[in-house]
């Protein structure tokens, strides 16, 4: 199966569930505050708030075809939409029906789907990976015309293809890199790549050989990406801008081979939790060797929830309780205090642990999808909480969240005070609605019959999606980054 959406998700087979119930001395822990859900005035947008900007899939395609990727280029939103019968296109648009329209069509080709994936903006250019009989998956790059469309390079020459890791926008310039196939005498190798969209301006900068393990994660600080390499002399931090010069070690975090579990912001500094054995530590960095610091560590599986003012927050589940723990720790170090914990329905069973999926910092407050495990593949339950960092700031707005183990419901800070999500008051297929932080400024955005949104993507004074309509296919719409929408009727939430 193919998860739509990853944000935060956890990989639970690294907790430890707890059993029974919760102890009667947790009752002197700091509690969330539970806002009575089951019936308020909420918010509700009329018609044309949220609106379709065209229909970008066929209503006759094939069940299973896809918007696959948004990309904001100055203003202009790009898309890729792929059908099952392994069509591609890109598009451009203005967010108006008459102004979205095809880039570049591709068509049907014996190859697996999707076909174009991963769109990445670079000044006023946009690149992406297509995969092709003749070369395999490699680099594109468009300047929103026909012509300007075309492939940047053959990597790895011939129908093979390449394996092309973290494109970034590092000063203008994409930077990505390169895992080679490996061969009968010859390992696979990671090799750090730049490109201007051009064949001579795609060059290699630095091959870190065979031994290097690179994280998945990376940060971008200071106008550089940073990015974590596991070798042989232990795991470090390492920082780009694009040149070989200007690729240098950060420095080194453990003499031995560690994980990245996570990586966020606070302002313009990054933070990570690195794995270390038992412990999970969590750092700060501003991409020097001096700014970069452990803050403190947990004996407990802990990740980044995220960072308000001079605290970073973090979750964590209780092995005994079966509750999830909210802690913070000062930036600046040490600070380290438990801020609430959130109540579980279900902490009498043994395998409902309690996780966070996706998370999103908009107004001073953090938002986020609390789920419960279940002994199956999908939680037995998911909502929706905000902190502002305390316990009587700590409050649950809306339930349920897609339980789908396909389908994780997006969690979107517009810029503007509003956070974007899915759900469904009824427990069913999940609907595009919004909050401003309470239950009552809380509602749907979109009128009945339009499921499953994602892809949330700000560009210029609209917020883009795709969702499935009455079209039965996903398309694209769009909603302002502003809008307020009157009290609806009451509603169970």
């Amino acid at each position: 199966m193919r998860v739509r959406n990853w944000g935060a998700l956890v990989g639970l087979g690294l907790m430890l569930a707890g059993c029974g119930g919760v102890p009667e001395e947790d009752a002197a822990l700091p509690s969330a505050v539970v806002e009575d859900v089951r019936r308020v005035e909420a918010q509700a947008c009329p018609p044309g708030v949220a609106a379709r900007v065209k229909v970008v899939i066929p209503p006759t395609a094939d069940p299973g075809s896809e918007v696959t990727s948004l990309a904001n280029v100055r203003g202009t939103l790009y898309l890729s939409t792929n059908l099952r019968d392994s069509s591609a296109v890109l598009w451009r648009s203005n967010g108006t029906d008459a102004g979205t329209v095809p880039v570049r069509e591709f068509p049907p080709e014996p190859l697996g789907f999707p076909r174009l994936t991963n769109l990445v903006a670079v000044g006023d250019q946009v690149f992406f990976q297509l995969s092709t009989v003749a070369t395999g998956t490699e680099l594109w790059v468009s300047d929103g015309t026909a012509a300007g469309t075309h492939l940047v390079r053959d990597l790895t020459p011939g129908p093979t293809g390449s394996a092309l890791l973290q494109l970034t926008d590092v000063g203008g310039r994409l930077v990505f890199f390169r895992q080679t196939q490996p061969t009968a005498t010859e390992p696979s190798r990671t090799e750090l790549w730049r490109s201007d969209g051009t064949s001579l301006g795609t060059v290699r900068v630095r091959d870190f050989g065979a031994s290097a393990g690179l994280s998945f994660n990376t940060l971008k600080v200071g106008g550089r990406m940073l990015f974590f390499l596991a070798q042989s002399t232990g795991t470090t931090l390492w920082r780009t801008d694009g040149t070989a010069g200007g690729t240098t070690s950060v420095k080194r975090l453990d003499a031995g081979l560690t994980l990245i579990l996570d990586v966020g912001y606070s302002g313009a500094q990054g933070l990570f939790v690195l794995l270390d054995g038992p412990n999970y530590e969590v750092w700060r960095t501003n991409g020097t060797e001096a700014g970069t610091a452990r803050l403190d560590s947990f004996g407990r599986y802990t990740r980044l929830l995220g960072a308000l003012g001079s605290y970073v927050y973090l979750w964590s589940p209780d092995a005994v309780t079966q509750r999830l723990r909210i802690d913070r720790l000062a930036l600046s170090g040490g600070g380290k205090a438990l801020v609430t914990t959130l109540p579980n329905p279900y902490a009498n069973l043994e395998f409902a642990t309690p996780y966070v999926q996706m998370s999103a910092v908009s107004a001073n407050e953090i938002y986020f999808s609390m789920a419960i495990n279940s002994d199956g593949p999908s939680p037995l339950d998911v909502s929706l909480w905000v902190t502002n960092g305390t316990a009587a700031g700590t409050r649950d707005l809306f339930r349920q969240l897609s339980r789908s183990d396909e389908y994780l419901s997006p969690v979107f800070a517009t810029g503007t005070g509003r956070v974007l999500f899915s759900g469904s008051p009824e427990g069913g297929i999940t609907q595009p609605w919004f909050t401003r932080g309470t239950v009552a400024t809380t509602g749907q955005l979109a009128g009945p019959g339009v499921f499953s949104p994602d892809g949330f993507t700000r560009s210029g004074s609209r917020v883009y999606f795709y969702a499935i309509d009455d079209t039965q296919r996903p398309q694209l719409w769009s909603v302002p980054a502003i809008f307020n929408c009157p009290p609806g009727p009451a509603t169970a939430l």
